[in-house]
């Protein structure tokens, strides 16, 4: 599993939100900001959606590149980066997050937004393997996942090692959802070195449910 069809009819029907999480747009300052010529770099996002943070970088001057499971997510970024940021460089893919259709070494940075954790603990270990091939040596990670015991995890149907489909929570009716532990992470993000690992909590519902995940930063090892 590399993307669950549920995923086009979500894109379809929900607003989605239009601007970069400060997390985000920290790590992308931090390590690339101070680039000679930042349209020389090249950062891939794999399950970009409809494009919030493909327009983040593109208007911050880099080469941006996304690829998803939903032509509809494909669409709105297409249409969202032709509006706003024309003659915008970088391309976007419709596919397989395990496949990706690019030479090995050919960016210096891979983002992950709440996407991997949409697959089982072994695929996801092949997708940051999958990024690191297509990274150059010294390239950077960001990768922001949902961690054990936020809220959702437990509800629902079982699905495997630390995985639901969830019925409470900002992931029910989203289809597979994996919850991360601290100590499987350096084991899971096959291929980087990890350089921290933070973690964003945040309450819903008046404090009553709180929302974990864990901001991966890693280099191509």
């Amino acid at each position: 599993m590399t993307w669950d069809p549920v995923w086009e009819e979500v894109f379809q029907s929900q607003a989605w939100g239009k601007y970069p999480s400060e997390d985000l747009i920290r790590f992308v300052a931090r390590n690339f900001y101070d680039a000679a010529d930042r349209s020389q770099i090249n950062l891939l996002e794999a399950g970009c959606g409809p494009g919030a943070n493909l327009w983040f970088l593109t208007r911050e001057g880099f080469q941006a590149h996304g690829v998803d499971g939903s032509q509809t997510a494909i669409n709105l970024a297409h249409s969202r980066l032709d509006r706003e940021c024309p003659g915008w460089q970088g391309k976007l893919h419709r596919g397989d997050i395990r496949r990706l259709p690019y030479p090995d070494m050919t960016f210096d940075g891979a983002i992950d937004v709440e996407c991997i954790y949409s697959n089982p603990f072994d695929a996801s270990r092949e997708i940051y393997q999958e990024l690191a091939r297509v990274t150059k040596a010294g390239g950077k990670l960001f990768s922001r996942t949902f961690a054990r015991d936020s809220w959702g995890d437990g509800t629902g149907v079982s699905a495997g090692h630390h995985a639901w489909f969830c019925s409470h929570g900002p992931l029910a009716g989203k289809g597979f959802s994996r919850f991360t532990s601290l100590d499987e992470i350096s084991d899971l993000v096959s291929g980087w070195q990890v350089r921290s690992i933070e973690m964003i909590t945040h309450t819903r519902e008046n404090r009553l449910h709180t929302v974990r995940e864990f901001v991966i930063e890693a280099e191509k090892a």
